[in-house]
């Protein structure tokens, strides 16, 4: 199988621009956003997994997809951009990004709402899905990128 190109992640809703140190946006760290493109391609794959790995755990821990093929299929028909080499999880979000408000019955895209978060709509679910990916990229950026006693050898 070819390596698939991986594209920049960006959504064009950038908040390093404004001093975060992770995007509101992609939810890449802000050192990622500005050298994106002097990165190689294992470097780009490695931040593509983590963030798809991140999202698709957002997610699941909401919903369960249950027909993975109706779900590949319904995001052909209705034309929904997602990115295929990502699981079944992160295409139910680029799912839910682009028409949360118009699917009345989840069955008929694949997928089913955990049972504690079947009475909110959809769009603040998948807005709910949306903070808590950002929480889980700040809290990675803030373990990983800010302690400095992991990159110093030092000892506490």
């Amino acid at each position: 199988m070819l390596d698939p190109t991986i594209k920049t992640p960006c959504i064009g809703v950038c908040s390093t621009g404004i001093g975060d140190a992770v995007c509101r946006g992609c939810k890449r760290f802000s050192h990622e956003v500005i050298h994106w493109n002097s990165y190689t391609p294992a470097q780009k794959r490695a931040i593509d997994a983590r963030l798809s790995g991140f999202l698709s755990q957002c997610v699941s821990n909401k919903l369960r997809v249950t027909d993975k093929a109706l779900l590949a299929w319904q995001l052909e028909v209705q034309q929904v951009r997602h990115v295929p080499h990502h699981d079944e999880y992160c295409w139910v979000f680029s799912l839910l990004k682009a028409g949360a408000g118009q699917i009345e019955h989840s069955a008929e895209f694949g997928f089913e709402v955990d049972i504690a978060f079947r009475d909110m709509p959809l769009v603040e679910l998948r807005d709910l899905v949306d903070r808590e990916f950002y929480i889980l990229s700040e809290a990675h950026y803030e373990r990983y990128m800010l302690t400095a006693d992991l990159f110093a050898g030092g000892t506490r």
